[in-house]
């Protein structure tokens, strides 16, 4: 998949993620409202408590970003529409994972001190090889 559709394709998962999450804070005002009208209770709650459309906004663009950020990232190893959507509606949580990786983390701190050392077997030093048969005690 070339990088442009899987960074648009990983945007439309990102937009459903956040489409599913609107839906179940609509849900929950549908339910408080339910409970207000059984209770016979003349004040609905109002939708913008369970709404907030700055925050609500910038959330989901955050998840439209992150979204076409793992499509386009992921873009060579995704091979269909569906993975490449399921990459962006799984992104917050696929780049936490990545972040979390020693080497990614080594990566951003700006050195790979420890790095090749624990992917390579150890060799002997040399000279610490040498300065055990000195014949020194101790």
């Amino acid at each position: 998949m070339d990088w442009a559709h899987g960074a648009g394709f990983g945007a439309i998962g990102g937009a459903l993620i956040e489409a599913l999450v609107f839906n179940g804070r609509l849900l929950a005002w549908q339910a408080a409202r339910q409970r207000a009208r059984e209770g016979k209770r003349r004040k609905l709650p109002p939708l913008r408590r369970y709404v907030d459309p700055p925050a609500d906004i910038a959330a989901a663009l955050s998840r439209i970003v992150l979204g076409a950020l793992m499509g386009w990232l992921l873009h060579s190893q995704i091979t269909g529409l569906y993975a490449a959507v399921a990459a962006g509606a799984s992104a917050p949580a696929l780049l936490r994972q990545m972040g979390s990786l020693r080497t990614v983390q080594t990566v951003v701190r700006g050195g790979d001190d420890g790095f090749l050392s624990e992917l390579a077997p150890s060799a002997p030093d040399p000279s610490a090889a040498a300065g055990s048969n000195d014949g020194s005690a101790g």
